[in-house]
C-alpha cells in the first residue's frame, strides 16, 4: 500500500526507497526488516550523545506522568524555569533572557523579530537584515528571506524580504566580505547581521575563520548593529567548542539554539538575548510587548529532555568525547586520498568533502545514487548534492567510523570522474 506521508526534501516521483525505522540506539538506527544503519548524520545534525540516551529517555518517561502540556503566556512550570536558570549559567554575559519556541527556523524567527522589535520600541525603526551568502536559516518565511535564494525557495519569493548579502568569506578573501559589511554600516545602519557561525549547514558545509566572525561582530559593534548567532547546528559541541562563537571570543546580542538542545531527543529551541534586548520590550504599554508564541512554547516534556541533555554536559567529559572524535574523523579524513575526492576540510566533529562526478551543487544527480549507495552499504549518509558530510553521534565507535569512511572511498572509486 502506498503511504500517505509527505515527506520533508523528498521528490516523491523518483520512488526512492524510504526505510521504515522501528527503534534506534547509540550511533545506529534499525529497520523493520532488521537492517542496521549508522547515523552519519546525527540524524539531520540533531543527536549528539546517541540515540535514547537513557538519562534522557528516564527524563522523558518521568516528566509525562507529572505535566505534558502548559500554557505558556503567563504561565510556567519548573522544568523550563530550571532549564532556562542553567542555559543562563553556560551561556556567555551578558545574555540573560531566553525565549522558547520549538524548532531552528522558529527560533531564527523569533531572533528576527526580537531585532526588529528592539529598534522600533527604541523609536528607531531599521529593518534591513543583513546575510552572508549561500546561509541558511530554516524554511519559514522569515528564515527563507535571510537564507540564500534559489531552489530552496523559488516558488515562495514573492513572500520574502529584501536583505542585503555580504559575500562569503572564503580563505583569501575575507576582507572584500569586511569591507562590504563595513560600507553597508556606514550607509545606513542595519537593524541586525545574522550569521551561522564559522561554517555554513546545508549552504555546503563551507567553513570561515574565527578571525573573521570576529571582525564582523567588531564592526557591528561599532555601528550599533545587532548582532545575531545562529548556533542551531553548531551549537552544543559540533564546531570543537560548546558554542561556536566561543572559538572567536565573542558574544552575540542573540543566539537561537535547538537541534541537540535535547540532545537531539525532541523538539525544542532557544533564542537567547541580552537584558538591552529585553528591555526593549518591556514596557507598561501592552502594544510594546514581545508578540510571539506558539501553542507548545517550553513543553514541559521538551524541557525535561533539555534539562537531562544539560546534566549530561556537566556530569560527563562531553568535550573530551567532541575532541576525540574529531581527531578521529581528522585521521581518516586525511587518508581518504582520491583524485574524485576534493576540498576535504573539518570543524570540530563535522567533516566533509566535495566529489567530482558529473555535475555539482546541492541537485547534483550524483546526489540521489550516492545516498542509495551507501544506503546499500548499512549507512545513513545524505549528501548534499556532490557534497558528502558526515557529522555522526559523539559516541560513535571506531568500527562504525570506519565503515563511514570505507563506503565513502568505495564511492570514489564507483562514481569518481
Amino acid at each position: 500500500m502506498t503511504s500517505p506521508v509527505w515527506h520533508p526534501f523528498t521528490q516523491h516521483g523518483l520512488a526512492e526507497e524510504i526505510p521504515l525505522v522501528t527503534h534506534a540506539e547509540g550511533a545506529a538506527i534499525y529497520t523493520d526488516d532488521g537492517r542496521r544503519f549508522v547515523d552519519a548524520i546525527s540524524s539531520w545534525w540533531v543527536t549528539t550523545h546517541g540515540h535514547c540516551h537513557p538519562r534522557i529517555m528516564a527524563a522523558i518517561r518521568a516528566q509525562t506522568e507529572k505535566l505534558d502540556q502548559l500554557i505558556f503566556a503567563g504561565w510556567t512550570h519548573e522544568p523550563a524555569e530550571s532549564l532556562a536558570r542553567d542555559l543562563i549559567t553556560i551561556a556567555p554575559e551578558p545574555l540573560a533572557h531566553v525565549f522558547f519556541s520549538d524548532s531552528g527556523s522558529t527560533s531564527v524567527e523569533v531572533a528576527l523579530k526580537m531585532a526588529l522589535g528592539y529598534w522600533l520600541n527604541r523609536g528607531e525603526p531599521r529593518h534591513r537584515i543583513v546575510v552572508m551568502a549561500h546561509s541558511y536559516h530554516g524554511d519559514t518565511i522569515g528564515a527563507m528571506s535571510v537564507g540564500e535564494r534559489g531552489v530552496y525557495n523559488r516558488a515562495y519569493q514573492p513572500l520574502l524580504f529584501d536583505v542585503d548579502t555580504l559575500p562569503f568569506p572564503a580563505a583569501g578573501a575575507e576582507q572584500t566580505t569586511l569591507d562590504a559589511l563595513e560600507r553597508l554600516c556606514r550607509t545606513e545602519a542595519p537593524a541586525a547581521l545574522i550569521v551561522e557561525p564559522l561554517i555554513l549547514g546545508a549552504g555546503g558545509m563551507q567553513i570561515y575563520s574565527a578571525q573573521t566572525l570576529a571582525e564582523m561582530r567588531r564592526i557591528c559593534t561599532r555601528h550599533g548593529v545587532l548582532f545575531i548567532a545562529d548556533e542551531v547546528m553548531t551549537g552544543w559541541g559540533r564546531t570543537g567548542t560548546l558554542f561556536a562563537c566561543e572559538a572567536a571570543g565573542i558574544v552575540p546580542d542573540i543566539m537561537c539554539l535547538s537541534k541537540g538542545l535535547t540532545g537531539g531527543a525532541v523538539p525544542l529551541a532557544v533564542t537567547l538575548a541580552t537584558p538591552a534586548i529585553f528591555d526593549a520590550h518591556r514596557s507598561t504599554d501592552r502594544a510594546a510587548m514581545f508578540f510571539h508564541s506558539s501553542s507548545y512554547t517550553a513543553n514541559p516534556i521538551a524541557c525535561a529532555a533539555a534539562n537531562a541533555n544539560l546534566a549530561i554536559w556537566r556530569d560527563e567529559p562531553v568535550l573530551d568525547r567532541v575532541a576525540d572524535l574529531a581527531r578521529r574523523q581528522a585521521d581518516r579524513l586525511a587518508a581518504l586520498d582520491h583524485p574524485a575526492i576534493v576540498n576535504r576540510r573539518q570543524i570540530g566533529t563535522i567533516a566533509a568533502m566535495e566529489m567530482i562526478a558529473g555535475d555539482s551543487g546541492y541537485l547534483s544527480t550524483i546526489g540521489p545514487a550516492l545516498g542509495a549507495f551507501f544506503r546499500a552499504r548499512g549507512l545513513l549518509l545524505r549528501p548534499m548534492g556532490n557534497c558528502i558530510y558526515i557529522m555522526p553521534p559523539y559516541g560513535i565507535d571506531d568500527s562504525d567510523l570506519d565503515a563511514i569512511y570505507a563506503a565513502i572511498a568505495a564511492a570514489a572509486m564507483e562514481f569518481g570522474s
